[in-house]
């Protein structure tokens, strides 16, 4: 595709979008479309020289207006967040179906050429899912099919309906698994923060109030993999421009527990907390972590930014907004228990 060609990131007020429509600037693209439900003054990041739209992608007609003349969409637009939101918002999680049906139906209106679906990791079975010690998931554990209830179900049926849209229309669908990504200008407060900003805030809150003690969800155990958010726009740019049509684990393959995340964030603080475990609340699944034999093998490319050093600068940037003002210490403390999707 050209730079000259109209570009459309749906979901672009949101954490992911705001830093995927920086880089496409960054990358020499003239005509950009930012679009997403929030008010512009509620987006995390606004780049000059796009074209902003604000809209509400669960109905159609905002979606004709933000595909109208795109060669290439970037649908990254859901109601979601960390563990905390998501199994205590299934049917606002499953409504997003709404977003990614009725935004292929523009595309198709529209002429849009390629189309790029952010799914996610939860769409794997759960059965694959119950050691912490989990054997990373490859592609093709998405079936026979047990997802995260709710937010996972919405998301393996929006890779369903990309993949019929390729097959029975042509557009060239391109379906990227996302892996729990986290780095700066995203949420670390309100509910809706995943497992190392909301890390980051309570250890920054604790040693700022001299409260040196910290909540965790779970006994801690429980594993994950994390992936620094400029891995995750690569890896989005280079799946979406690629030939690869089926769905691609896009993650790090670096497992860590959250007591140990929770280690790595006191020692960026130089700091020691006291940990006490919430054992009845939201935990999600046991371990799961990203298999990236098959992204290494078709794109020869893989996340490869090291945990330790993104959440130096997460941490940095929490850091910074919490003592700029914008964020009271005491309303930063523990309020929000630690989740990991």
């Amino acid at each position: 595709m050209s730079k000259d060609d109209l570009v459309v990131v749906t979901g672009a007020g949101g954490f992911i979008g705001g830093h995927l429509v920086k880089v496409l600037q960054q990358r020499g693209h003239k005509k950009i479309r930012a679009v997403d439900v929030k008010p512009l003054a509620e987006w995390y990041q606004k780049h000059p020289g796009v074209e902003n739209q604000v809209g509400d992608l669960a109905l159609l007609e905002p979606c004709r207006a933000a595909a109208k003349g795109a060669k290439v969409i970037y649908n990254l637009a859901a109601d979601m967040g960390g563990m905390g939101f998501i199994e205590t918002h299934k049917a606002e999680c499953m409504l997003s179906v709404l977003v990614s049906t009725h935004m292929l139906v523009a595309a198709k209106e529209a002429g849009t050429e390629r189309f790029f679906y952010s799914s996610s990791a939860c769409v794997y079975n759960g059965d694959k899912q119950t050691d912490a010690n989990v054997t990373a998931l490859k592609e093709s554990d998405a079936y026979p099919a047990l997802p995260e209830d709710g937010y996972g179900w919405e998301k393996l049926f929006s890779e369903r309906m990309a993949r019929h849209y390729r097959e029975d229309y042509g557009i060239a669908t391109r379906v990227a698994r996302y892996h729990n990504v986290y780095g700066p200008e995203g949420t670390y407060d309100g509910g809706r923060e995943k497992a190392p900003a909301a890390i980051c805030r309570k250890v920054i809150a604790a040693k700022l109030s001299g409260k040196h003690e910290i909540e965790i969800w779970g006994d801690g155990e429980q594993t994950r993999s994390f992936m620094y958010i400029d891995d995750c726009t690569e890896g989005t740019l280079k799946l979406a421009q690629s030939d690869i049509v089926e769905p691609l684990n896009i993650g790090s393959d670096e497992l860590v527990s959250i007591n140990r995340l929770v280690d790595i964030v006191e020692k960026i603080a130089g700091v020691k907390l006291k940990r006490s475990y919430k054992l009845d609340a939201p935990k999600g699944v046991r371990g799961r972590n990203s298999d990236n034999a098959l992204i290494k093998k078709l794109m020869n490319w893989a996340p490869s930014i090291r945990l330790e050093d993104g959440m130096e600068k997460t941490y940095r940037w929490i850091h910074d907004e919490m003592t700029s003002g914008k964020v009271s210490v005491v309303n930063a403390l523990p309020k929000q228990a630690l989740a990991a999707q």
